[in-house]
């Protein structure tokens, strides 16, 4: 399943793949495959992206 609320998420700060990759410490192809509901992040991972966008787990990850 597509993760459309954090490709949102990104997309409302005006950040690229590449830029929330490296704040995270990924590669741009990791952020791509959360999106594109190809890989399941660790809860790790998820939290590092919700600090990075300023949003929670439920907003990004959870229904």
């Amino acid at each position: 399943m597509k993760n459309l609320r954090l490709k949102s998420a990104r997309a409302a700060l005006d950040l690229s793949q590449e830029q929330l990759a490296k704040m995270v410490g990924v590669s741009r192809q990791t952020i791509n495959a959360i999106e594109k509901g190809d890989y399941n992040p660790t809860i790790n991972l998820c939290i590092s992206i919700c600090k990075a966008l300023n949003k929670t787990l439920d907003e990004l990850f959870w229904e």
